[in-house]
This record gives structure tokens, sequence and C-alpha cells, in this order.
């Protein structure tokens, strides 16, 4: 059977003028392999005629291109027929008229201006300032240019329908598929000092690959065997547009590749009742008790048994009290009173126990290898009030009041005040002492949260004044820069999470604003959801047979990639269909709620149910690690889980997108602030030169960041 693909170039002699005597270079090659051998390349030249062809007399691919131009595209369609048997690795490169000093660089959930937020061991100019990689990388198979001295930005994006993929013996080195594939390759390569978009077919990864987290692996380049007589034609798009800065680009690229790509909902899908039915055995069956804290063990489970671990964790993967209070609401809801006694007994044991001697969450807690950490982070901690104040003002809806609890999150929501810094943000970890461990202000957002809940519940203005601080950091640190990190606590880079966390502070923000000052939360809201909307998967990437998400016909459209240290897919959505909603509707943007109904409609088809538990030890146990491209977490591969997951936190996010109401329901009605005295003094802060000697910063402009 011939197999087809379409490859689009595009050359506009205006956007050359940029560039003294000087038009985009198209450069083409083919490298052939006899197994055995050592590849060949073969440069191409285009002899204006519609065919590429070399010097070779008698090459045995035949190969023609046909171009269609715009004012703003290049669309080539590159056909390649084989006249005797053959292994091919196709590529083009288009040099642009933008110095490579002067460019930032963007694959969609995996590569956002130079990765520089990453360590060396991953993907990043670190490493290189040239790479390409394998489209199923990528939530969508594009790489894009931006000119930051003009503005102008060039992307190149696959438009074929790809729907195969091959398995290979090697990882690494020039290796021949076992069968057919439709994934190629996408990058950015400095070429005598001009950026230029790299592409070819079948996939090649340069200048290293990623094999595991913050472990780079030697170039892999993979070869496609064709019979005599066989055709391929192979598909991309080159499009030239100009925005006003890079986070503009990025919205722009997104709405341009939504319209292109237009994902549909998946039909027949788990509806919401039942699929909340199903995770609670999640509740049923994690939940442990022990004379200290009573949790549900949901970390560092082996997903053929998920057996309990030992780890009460408060936030983060673990989120112990988000779970207690989806268990609590449920049960009272469907009584189920072995939920509500569940629920009731953590929330008690936490109370009692879970608090430090300053009043700080015990965050990480493992019973079995008798270990508890000692350093927090404003993340979890975060976290754990979020889940408290929801408990609170549900309870008090109910007619029942916790002063104890009052106290304690007074005790902990203060500490938060003294950890602020003037502008705005939160250290990413610390100790019991409030000594800084880490001073990046990534997870700034996380705090957003429970600060502006509980200005609404304590009807505290203290509280409202520092979540509205906390939106000036966001807006000017994160936001306006188009800069997000750190968000995750096992990871130091650029991550999804950081851009999801803003997206929901401004929202939270917008809650409990009117007026002009509501309006300027939910435009950043907006910039933070396109930038989180570039992680989530456009497409649906193919399998091998044998591979496990290929065998239940998962479909990764909806999904996010997770960060560049941490190259899979997850469920993380927690609030974020729900702010795509509410967006939708206050900036009339219908791809908005289009792809919130992706993403609600695919998030729960890998359910673990009795008819079918999808690889999974115990029915509810949602799995975390999704490995969907050349990659794994330890263990398996694409196409399977890592062996090791942690569903608590899978479970609270699947949960929070099934409640859309649950956050306008706590900020229902806007409540009137007023200046009032907390119930527990603030604590003095700790020695400004204690905080300086445990960070070990020594410039003038990092000093400056610990100035209260």
């Amino acid at each position: 059977m011939k197999r087809f693909v379409t490859l689009f170039l595009w050359m506009d002699t205006l956007a050359a003028q940029h560039v003294k005597n000087s038009l985009f270079q198209l450069e083409s090659c083919v490298q052939l392999k006899k197994p055995g051998n050592n590849a060949v390349s073969y440069p191409l030249t285009d002899n204006g005629k519609g065919n590429l062809f070399t010097n070779i007399s008698d090459f045995p691919i035949q190969i023609k291109n046909e171009k269609t131009e715009t004012d703003s595209h290049l669309i080539i369609k590159v056909t390649l027929l084989a006249k005797q048997e053959v292994y091919f690795n196709f590529q083009q490169t288009c040099v642009l008229p933008v110095k490579h000093v002067n460019s930032q660089f963007y694959m969609p959930g995996f590569w956002y201006r130079k990765n520089l937020r990453s360590p060396k061991e991953a993907p990043s100019f670190h490493t290189s300032d040239s790479w390409t990689v394998r489209e199923d990388r990528l939530s969508t198979p594009l790489t894009g240019i931006f000119d930051d001295t003009t503005g102008e930005h060039y992307t190149v994006l696959r438009k074929d329908k790809i729907m195969h993929d091959a398995v290979t013996v090697h990882t690494h080195g020039d290796v021949i598929l076992s069968g057919k594939t439709d994934i190629g390759y996408t990058g950015f390569q400095n070429v005598d000092g001009n950026a230029a978009l790299v592409f070819g077919f079948p996939y090649f990864e340069s200048p290293t690959s990623y094999i595991r987290k913050l472990t780079l692996a030697p170039s892999v380049k993979a070869f496609q065997k064709m019979e005599k007589g066989e055709t391929r034609i192979l598909t991309w798009e080159i499009r030239r547009s100009k925005s006003n800065n890079f986070s503009d680009f990025v919205a722009d690229v997104w709405k341009y590749t939504f319209d292109v790509f237009k994902p549909k909902p998946l039909k027949n899908t788990l509806s919401a009742v039942k699929a909340k039915e199903t995770l609670t055995n999640f509740f049923v069956e994690s939940y442990v008790e022990t004379p200290d804290l009573n949790y549900f063990s949901g970390v560092h489970l082996r997903t053929d048994d998920a057996k309990n671990t030992g780890v009460a964790e408060v936030g983060f993967v673990g989120r112990v009290l988000l779970n207690a209070f989806n268990a609590l609401e449920y049960g009272e809801t469907e009584n189920r009173p072995d939920l509500i006694e569940k629920a009731n007994s953590i929330f008690d044991s936490y109370l009692k126990k879970g608090f430090t001697s300053q009043g700080f969450f015990r965050e990480y807690v493992d019973y079995i290898n008798h270990l508890e950490e000692d350093t927090y982070s404003i993340r979890r901690q975060s976290e754990g009030a979020l889940a408290i104040l929801n408990y609170l003002k549900y309870e008090k809806n109910k007619g029942r009041y916790h002063t104890e609890w009052e106290n304690r999150i007074t005790i902990l929501l203060n500490n938060f005040l003294k950890l602020q810094l003037n502008d705005g943000s939160f250290p990413r970890k610390f100790d019991n002492n409030f000594e800084v461990v880490d001073s990046s202000g990534g997870s700034t957002p996380s705090a957003t949260l429970p600060l502006t809940m509980a200005s609404v519940y304590f009807k505290s203005k203290l509280y409202l004044d520092a979540a509205k601080a906390t939106g000036v950091y966001l807006e000017k640190e994160l936001i306006t820069k188009a800069d997000y990190f750190s968000s995750t606590l096992d990871a130091n880079c650029e991550d999804k999470e950081a851009s999801l966390y803003a997206a929901t502070a401004m929202y939270y923000l917008a809650m409990i604003t009117t007026g002009d000052e509501k309006q300027q939360y939910i435009d950043y809201s907006v910039k933070a959801a396109y930038f989180c909307l570039s992680w989530y998967y456009l497409w649906d990437v193919p399998f091998a047979p044998g591979q496990l998400l290929g065998d239940v016909k998962f479909k990764s459209r909806g999904w996010g990639n997770v960060s560049v240290e941490n190259n899979h897919i997850d469920a993380f959505i927690f609030e974020f269909a729900t702010i795509l909603d509410w967006l939708a509707v206050e900036r009339e943007e219908p791809r908005f709620s289009a792809f919130s109904s992706v993403i609600k409609s695919t998030l729960l088809q890998l359910m673990p149910m009795p008819e079918n538990m999808n690889d999974i030890g115990k029915v509810g146990f949602y799995p975390e690690v999704v490995q969907h491209t050349s990659w794994d977490y330890g263990n398996n591969g694409k196409g399977f889980y890592n062996d090791i997951f942690a569903p608590g936190w899978v479970v609270a996010s699947l949960w929070q997108m099934l409640s859309p109401n649950r956050v306008n329901d706590f900020f229902n009605p806007i409540p009137t602030f007023k200046q009032e005295n907390l119930k527990r003094d603030l604590p003095t802060r700790p020695p400004f030169r204690s905080r300086i000697k445990k960070v070990g910063v020594s410039t003038l402009s990092e000093i400056s960041r610990f100035i209260f």
C-alpha cells in the first residue's frame, strides 16, 4: 500500500528583504542506510522544475516537490518514490532572516526560549544551541522561532495524520525501524549565526536524546524501509507572523494550531457520577490508621498491587487533606458513613498531631522507613491550607464549627505572612525556623489560593492584601515575562504546573474583586492560560503494537506534558477546565470551552474499573505517569506506565475537575472586607543575616530579595 505524508514549505521574499542579498535558504538532504553499513548523506538540489536530485546517477529514490506560496505560508509537497528497496531518512532545513542570538525557541510542552531554567542534565542551551526531537515529545508537532528584536516569528508544523509507530532494538545511533512509523522530527539549528527550522522523517534526535529524568543519551536517527515501487509523501507547513512579545507568540501559535487540529471530545466517555463513584474505592482501600496520623496512602505505590507504602503527604503528590474533604463531601451526599468516618478521622488526627512546633503542616511522614522531612514547601503548605479552608467553609454551611481548626489555620497563615517577601513572592522551600532553603519564587501562585480563600473565610483585609501582593509578583515576574518555572517539587525547570497555578491564582483573585481590578485579573489569567494550554496535547500520539496505551486505544489529546525534566503526560488539571469555561465566557473565546470539553472527556479514559483495569492493581487508583514518548520515569518506556505511581494527587485532580462549582460556591457572595486583628500576633521575622547565609546569595540583586 502506498503511504502518504505531505511537506509544506514557504519562502516569503518580502521577509527576505530583512537580510541584505539573502532569501530564505532551503537545504535538503537524504541519508540512505544499507543494513550493516554506515549511513551515507546525499545533499539534494532543486532543479526548479519540481524535482530534488543528487549528482549520483541511478539514485535509488526519486524525489519530487511541489510548492504553493501565499503571503504568510509556503507549501511544499515532497514525494519519495523508491526505485529499489531502500532505508532512508529525509531532512529539510529552512534558514531564516533572524539572528540566532536574537531568537527564542519554542517546542510546545517541551522547549521554552532556551530552557535555561532547566539543569544541564536536561535538554537546554546548557548543552547545545541546536536541537531536534521526535514529534511525539511535543503537545503539538511544531517548532517556533521568535525574533526578540522585531517580534516576527516562524513556525514549522507537521500537517499529516500521524497514526502509526514502530519500535527499535536500540535507542541510540543509526537504527532501522521494525515496521512503519509516521513519527518524524522537528527542531532548530544555528546555521552560521542565523536561526533555522529543521524538520524531517523519520525521527532524528540531536545532539542528544532524552531517555529518562536528568539523563541525556547519545543521538538517535531512525531509518524507514521502503520497498521497490513504494511511495511516501511527507507534509509540513511553515508560517510567518508577528507578535508583541513571547507570551503573545505562544498564544498566537496555540490558536493557530488549535484551528488546524480541531481536537474533538471523545465519545462514550465515563460520566462524572460514575467517575466519582469509582474513585471512592481509593478512599476505601488506601485508608490507613496509625497511633500518630491517619491518612490515604497514595504516594510511591506499585502499579501492579497498589499496596500501602506508609507515606502520609499533605499536598503535592499525596493530597491527603483534599482527598479527606472529597471523601467527607461525597460520603454525606451519597449516604456513605464509611467515607464520613474515614474523612473525620483524618481531619482529627491532623488537628492533634499534624503540625510542627511553629505551626507548619508536617508535610511528609514515612511510617515504614521512619523518616520525616524537615524541609517544608510553600506548595504543600498551601495545598494543605486550601483543603482545610474548603473543609471549614463546608462545615460552617452545615452548622458545624471548628474553632481549634480555625486557630491552627490562622497560625499557619500568619507564618505565610512572615515568609512573604516585599515583592509579594514566597520562597519555594524553608525549614521550621523560617530559614530559606530555596528562594525561588516559582511556587508563589500556590499560596495565592489559600490566602484569597482565607480573606473571605475570616473576612480579613490583611490576607487579601497578601494575596494581591502575590498577584503583583506573578504579573511582573511570571506572566509578563512568560517565565513559568519551578512549581513542581520534584524538578527545577520550566513546567506546566507553574502556568496552571498562575492562571488559577488570577482566577481566585478575580472571584473576590470587581470592576477594572477584576478585569485585570481576568486578563492575566488569560495570558497564563494560553501558556498552560501550550503543554496540553492537541493530537493523538501513536503507539506500536504491543504497547499497553495503544492496545487499550488511549488518546493523548487533552493530556498535558509535565515539565522539561519529566517528559511524560499526566492528569494534572484540578480547576483548569473550569477556568477555561469561565474565560470562554469572560473573553468570548470559544476555543477555551471547546478544549475544556476535550480535557473533560479524555482525562477519564484510563479509569481502573472491574471490567477494565488498564494494568492497575486496584479499582479507582488512577494512573499517574503516562509514558507517551521515547522516555521513561525509570521503567517500562513508551506506551506504558512507570512501575511506581502516586494516585493520591490524581484522584484529587480529577475530583476537582468533576466539581466545577466548588470554587465559585466558596467565593459567593463576594464579602465586604474589613481590617481586623488576627487571632494571633504575627511571629517575629527570622534574622536577615541568617537567611542570607542559609541561601548563600552573594550579589546585591540577590540580597535585595530578602530585605523586608
